[in-house]
């Protein structure tokens, strides 16, 4: 009869077949995943695993797609500074890379053109001529405007001349009179001229602005019959009674566009003339006398705008619309 092993024993054993069986089989599975690691992850595992702080880039990326970068948009106002004007239109100033406004020369006229599409009209209240404060558009170009203005120039008579109004917002410096050359803009940022209701403001239509300087100097596209028999009594009082002096004024085409033009010796007459040479169908005389009239272009430069005088031996504005003046101006700005 063969002798049985104690239980102890048995159990040992068993247990030590256990363990090396144990072994084994964690052995097989380590073998397996090592294989299984000499495989590279996709990009997709990848990303999948890693922290979501951790951008996918920094933990295996494509690249960059070779895709050429879209060009920078034009800037919303550039001036170019006009070579020696001619009698035909240049373009010297240009929003959004769009022609906004042309310079010309006719008969000692110095003229600016603006498309009322690209670009709007501001009128500015003087320190003396409407006071520092309450307005808008005050005595000098706005921070809002100073990266898009276009050009700025000259404004009417003193306050104190008959024949004189102005308003702007909803204050009103100078009351406004019937039959006075008006500059009007209104409230979508588009100007007339006219006579004030005698053809403007255009009915239901808000005004924001208006300037009026004395009689219209063009009218249906016709020079004012007295502009050359009627100069200082009719169109303004001149330094030293002289009747060719230097003049400016605004008229508008029958498209809509606006016309600036301005010389150092010119008769009313020589004035409306070059107005209506330019298209304008109605227009208004801006002020008179050396020491008032002068426009800019502003070429825009990483530190500020900088002006440019248009008009052949302008005296010009001390800080050319910059810095505070007295008097009332305007600035034409891009839309």
């Amino acid at each position: 009869m063969q002798r049985r092993q104690p239980s102890g024993v048995y159990l040992k054993r068993r247990a030590g077949f256990l363990t090396v069986l144990a072994v084994l089989v964690a052995g097989g599975f380590a073998l397996a995943s090592c294989g299984r690691s000499a495989r590279p992850s996709s990009p997709t595992r990848v990303a999948r695993s890693a922290s979501p702080a951790t951008p996918v880039s920094a933990v295996g990326d494509a690249g960059p797609a070779h895709t050429e970068p879209a060009p920078p948009p034009p800037p919303p106002a550039l001036a170019v500074r006009p070579a020696t004007p001619a009698s035909g239109w240049r373009a010297v100033a240009f929003v959004h890379g769009r022609p906004a406004a042309w310079v010309a020369q006719r008969a000692g006229v110095t003229m600016l053109r603006f498309d009322q599409a690209s670009a709007r009209l501001n009128l500015h209240a003087g320190s003396a001529d409407g006071g520092t404060g309450g307005w808008r558009y005050g005595d000098q170009i706005e921070p809002s405007e100073i990266h898009h203005v276009i050009a700025g120039f000259n404004g009417g008579f003193k306050f104190t001349y008959p024949g004189v109004g102005f308003l702007s917002g909803a204050r009103v410096a100078l009351a406004l009179k019937p039959g006075l050359a008006s500059i009007v803009t209104y409230t979508d940022g588009t100007t007339d001229v006219g006579a004030w209701r005698e053809g403007v403001p255009s009915p239901q239509r808000h005004v924001y602005s208006v300037l009026q300087n004395q009689r219209l100097l063009v009218d249906r596209g016709a020079v004012a019959a007295n502009a050359a028999s009627c100069v200082s009594a009719c169109w303004g009082e001149t330094i030293k009674g002289l009747t060719s002096v230097a003049r400016s004024g605004l008229g508008v085409t029958a498209n809509g566009q606006l016309v600036w033009a301005a010389g150092e010796s010119l008769l009313p007459s020589d004035l409306g003339r070059a107005l209506v040479s330019a298209g304008a169908v109605r227009a208004i005389e801006l002020d008179i006398n050396p020491d008032w009239v002068a426009g800019y272009l502003y070429e825009h430069h990483p530190s500020g705008p900088l002006p440019v005088p248009v008009v052949a031996g302008q005296i010009g504005i001390a800080g050319q619309l910059l810095q505070p003046y007295s008097r009332d101006f305007m600035t034409i700005v891009a839309r």
